[in-house]
């Protein structure tokens, strides 16, 4: 007994470095942010188990960038509940688009796609759930405008309102360079999306099976210099990014080896370097679990 007192003395220490010097999440956040002078970082923080949140800046708005296309995953499997779209339809993939502006035409650059590969299909016939499943997993754009198309940019706002996230905005599909410029973009804030990965966490989006089917795809995310940079191994991450110039973003449902489960979106602006912004992000990730398990050694201390 005295050895194993011993033990959860030393975790508790070791958890006590590792962590914060400040003591609690909330803390640990403020420090961080305080050090990132001219730059808009945004966090909303949710422990799903525990129903208590931390949130800072969170109802600033931000350009979207890459993070609107979870609304539109959304959008698809409420469409597909409905009957409207089936996953496995085909959908025939080309790169002609027509802009929410004027109405006139404009095709992306596979140079500034993720997903590049993707344009080798163009002229071919390739599965809805692909798709979406290359829209999330690889942020492809390509992906995303053909995917909009059939869900429809008023569904998937009338889906937003229903989850109570009514700060967001999704227009438009990516590189509508002409409503780009013309200020109709697609628009979020951290707790918006802080909602929506709430309502993907309780498995209430649609249905149960259609939000357990949106996290399987959103667990196979291959962009991972965000938060999961900041995480222990054995964790896995159901998130999205999204970059622009000056703008980088993560958002997602943090499972820890253990179960436990919390929410952590953070959004940035004004960052000259991605790689830049992608550290804070991490580190901030890093903040939260590091105290996540102090508080946790903290606890299982007690019992010995």
């Amino acid at each position: 007994m005295h050895r194993l007192r011993g033990i959860a003395l030393s975790l508790l220490l070791l958890g006590a470095g590792c962590a914060t010097t400040h003591g609690d999440v909330a803390s640990g956040i403020d420090a961080v942010l305080q050090r990132e002078h001219g730059k808009t970082i945004a966090v909303a923080y949710y422990d799903v188990d525990r129903g208590t949140a931390v949130l800072r800046n969170e109802r600033e708005v931000f350009h979207a960038a890459s993070t609107m296309k979870v609304p539109v995953m959304l959008g698809i499997f409420e469409a597909v509940s409905r009957g409207t779209l089936r996953l496995d339809q085909p959908v025939m993939v080309q790169n002609d688009f027509v802009s929410i502006y004027d109405g006139g035409h404009f095709a992306l650059d596979k140079h500034e796609d993720s997903d590049p590969s993707l344009y080798d299909s163009i002229g071919t016939a390739l599965p809805l759930e692909e798709l979406v499943r290359r829209m999330i997993d690889r942020s492809s754009n390509l992906a995303t405008d053909l995917v909009i198309q059939l869900a429809g940019a008023p569904r998937i706002m009338e889906l937003m309102r229903q989850i109570g996230a009514n700060d967001i905005r999704v227009l438009r599909g990516v590189e509508d360079d002409k409503a780009y410029h013309a200020g109709m973009n697609n628009t979020v804030t951290a707790y918006d999306l802080m909602l929506i990965f709430r309502a993907l966490a309780e498995k209430r989006v649609v249905s149960t099976a259609a939000s357990g089917e949106m996290l399987d795809i959103l667990l196979g995310q291959e962009l991972n210099d965000g938060i999961p940079a900041g995480l222990p191994k054995g964790t896995r991450v159901a998130h999205k990014t999204g970059s622009i110039t000056g703008i980088a973003h993560d958002a997602g449902i943090v499972i820890e080896p253990g179960g436990s489960r919390y929410i952590l979106v953070v959004l940035t602006r004004g960052y000259a370097k991605e790689r830049d912004a992608e550290r804070v992000i991490a580190r901030i990730s890093r903040v939260i679990a590091a105290q996540r398990r102090y508080r946790s050694l903290r606890i299982s201390a007690r019992f010995f």
